[in-house]
This record gives C-alpha cells, sequence and structure tokens, in this order.
C-alpha cells in the first residue's frame, strides 16, 4: 500500500512517498517532476552496495545520465571538505541549474547532498531517499540541510526543500538494531511533543515495532511525518513553533558533539536528552514527575539510553549548548513538555537550573 504525505509549502510543495519497492521506481518518479536528465546521485560505500545499481538503472531506463559520488560512512562525512569534493565532481560532470542532486542513503547523506544542493549555482534540485528509519522519519522532511563544524553539529546549513521524498520500507529490513533503535527516538519525540494517542500507541505496540513489522514500521513511519510535516507548514524556518521539533537535541547535540561525531547515534543522543529535558521541565514546574518517570520508562523499554554518559562534565556540556545554534541572544533556549502531547518554547532558561540535572 503506497501512502502519499503532501507538505504544503506554496512554491516549494512537495509530496512524501511511504510504500515498498519505491526504489526499483526511481527513474519514473524522477521523471514526473521534469528536471534536467543529468543527475548526482550522492550515497556512501554500503547503501550504494545495496542499492546503488538499483536506483542507476532505473534512472538511465528513464532516460537520466548518473554521476554516482561516494561519501564516507559516518557523520564525519558531513563537513565543508566532503561538500567541496561533491562541487568538484559535480562542475567536472557539467551538471547545471536543472540537474538534480539525488540523496541515496541516511541522514548524514541527506543533510550533506542537501547541503551542496542548495549552494551548489545557488541552488539545483534536491530529492530524498531515504534508507534508514531515523531519516525516513525525519531528517529527509522538513527541509534542514547542513554540516557539521568541530565546534557544533550541523552549525553551518540552510533550510532548503527537496522536491520529492521516496521512503521505500522495505530498506530498513537491512539496518542493524542500533540504526533502527535511533530512528525510532526521533518517533517517540513526535508523539510525546504533539501526540498522546500516538505514544499511547507506541507503548502498547512497541515489541511490534523493534520486530520491523511492515504494517506497524508503516504506521509509524505515516504518523511521525505526518507530526512533522503540519509543524514545518506552520513554521517553515523555524522562527517560532517550529523549534519544539528541538525537544531532547539540545541536551543530545553537546552528547553527540562531546564524545565525537559517530560514538553515539544521533537518535541515541536525543533519547538521552529527552529524559534529561523531561526532568529540566519538571524542575522549572511545567510537568509533574510521574511524567518523567512515564517517559523515562517507556525510553528505557524501547532499548535506548536514558543517562548522561559517564565522564561528561556540566561545565563542558553547558559550554557546549551555548554553541547551540538554539542559543538566542546569548540564551539557552529548550523545547519542553508540558504534558506528554503538548510542548512548548522556554526561553532564557537559567543556567543553575540546568545544573541541578548534573547533581
Amino acid at each position: 500500500m503506497k501512502n502519499v504525505l503532501p507538505v504544503n509549502l506554496s512554491g516549494r510543495s512537495y509530496d512524501i512517498v511511504i510504500s515498498g519497492g519505491l526504489i526499483e521506481k526511481t527513474g519514473q518518479y524522477v521523471q514526473e517532476l521534469k528536471l534536467g536528465k543529468k543527475v548526482l546521485l550522492v550515497s556512501n560505500p554500503t547503501v550504494m552496495n545495496l542499492y546503488g545499481e538499483t536506483v542507476q538503472r532505473s534512472l538511465r531506463e528513464a532516460g537520466f545520465k548518473v554521476t554516482a559520488a561516494e561519501v564516507p560512512d559516518g557523520e564525519e562525512a558531513k563537513s565543508l571538505l566532503q561538500a567541496e569534493k561533491l562541487y568538484d565532481v559535480m562542475f567536472d560532470a557539467g551538471l547545471d541549474r536543472q540537474s538534480p542532486v539525488i540523496a541515496l542513503g541516511g541522514g548524514v547523506v541527506g543533510d550533506l547532498a542537501g547541503f551542496v544542493a542548495a549552494t551548489y549555482m545557488r541552488g539545483v534540485p534536491f530529492i530524498q531517499i531515504p534508507t534508514t528509519l531515523l531519516s525516513q522519519v525525519d531528517s529527509s522532511v522538513g527541509g534542514k540541510v547542513a554540516v557539521n563544524h568541530p565546534q557544533g553539529k550541523n552549525i553551518i546549513g540552510a533550510f532548503y526543500q527537496p522536491k520529492l521524498v521516496l521512503a521505500d520500507t522495505n530498506t530498513l529490513n537491512t539496518l542493524d538494531k542500533r540504526d533502527v533503535l535511533s530512528g525510532l527516538a526521533e518517533v517517540i519525540k513526535a508523539a510525546i511533543i504533539k501526540d498522546a494517542k500516538f505514544f499511547s500507541w507506541l507503548e502498547e505496540n512497541i515489541n511490534q515495532v523493534l520486530e520491523l513489522k511492515p504494517d506497524s514500521l508503516a504506521f509509524i513511519i505515516e504518523k511521525s511525518c505526518g507530526i512533522k510535516v503540519k509543524v514545518v507548514e506552520e513554521d517553515e524556518t523555524e522562527q517560532g513553533q517550529r523549534a519544539i521539533l528541538n525537544y531532547g537535541h539540545t541536551i543530545g547535540h553537546a552528547v553527540e558533539t562531546l564524545n565525537g561525531y559517530g560514538n553515539y547515534r544521533h537518535g541515541e543522543a536525543v533519547a538521552i536528552g529527552m529524559v534529561v529535558e523531561a526532568y529540566l521541565a519538571q524542575e522549572l514546574d511545567l510537568i509533574d514527575i510521574e511524567v518523567v518517570r512515564r517517559i523515562e520508562s517507556f525510553i528505557k523499554k524501547a532499548g535506548l539510553p536514558t543517562e548522561i554518559p559517564t565522564g561528561m562534565h556540566q561545565d563542558d556540556i553547558i559550554a557546549s549548548m551555548y554553541k547551540d545554534k538554539k542559543t538566542v541572544g546569548g540564551a539557552l533556549t529548550f523545547a519542553l513538555i508540558k504534558e506528554i502531547g503538548n510542548a512548548v518554547i522556554k526561553n532564557n532558561v537559567p543556567e543553575e537550573g540546568i545544573r541541578v540535572m548534573f547533581n
């Protein structure tokens, strides 16, 4: 069964297509967009080995000339150095402003390829084919593209919407358990910030999700994307309410950055962040401790970490948060929970209140 979620953003609208077997039909979907015939396909060695030939064959059969480029596995690939290498490939291949960049892979590939698409010749068409649960439910949707800086995650980037997202659920069968759980963290986040009924469904059906039951996977992808789409449609460039999608990410990005990109999966770090930031909300009298414990208990049940890694010092964590792009005017800003299904933006969070979390 194919599900199509439209993202309505005036002249930047696009569809998210969710189904099994989409990769084999890549050429057909791209052809319908009526773009240039020269294509850059960006992936990493692991994903290219699994799906690269299928995607390239489909594109060629639809009349496209494909240039394929591989970037390294892991978060380290999200760098200006790798972006520059892709610019060289595009220039040498003669790609012009109508030539689409197609990201085949997880969030790292999507973020890097999207950043390159947004900046090459001031912007070329961009298409996402996310192959991980994390990228299908989160990073491929909403138009955030970026590369990392040694002092902060996603510091150098743009808002740049894709022309199309093809989420092929069959690709999830090749993921290892850590990657499944990393994506599940973003699913849990979506439910906590916006949909209490969905959170309850996850509590009751978590075993089916962890067993990768096709119907359950399709359901959580559609629900998570639907939540994010509604938020993005209301606030595309994060001037206000879209910032609730950052729940768990302020602490989470500090965990990723200070432990070295790649040592913690993004979702693992966000899971830790969600628990710590739930306790912060309780410290600020936004929620009851029973809600915090319910969140913490379920995240543990899902197999995700819930505690700040041993050896991380509170001064380093707070210093890292001040460098985060969510900091406004030198003041710490958090997306916090008032109740499950209801998140708010809290500005000027006192540093003292945060330090209590680490005592």
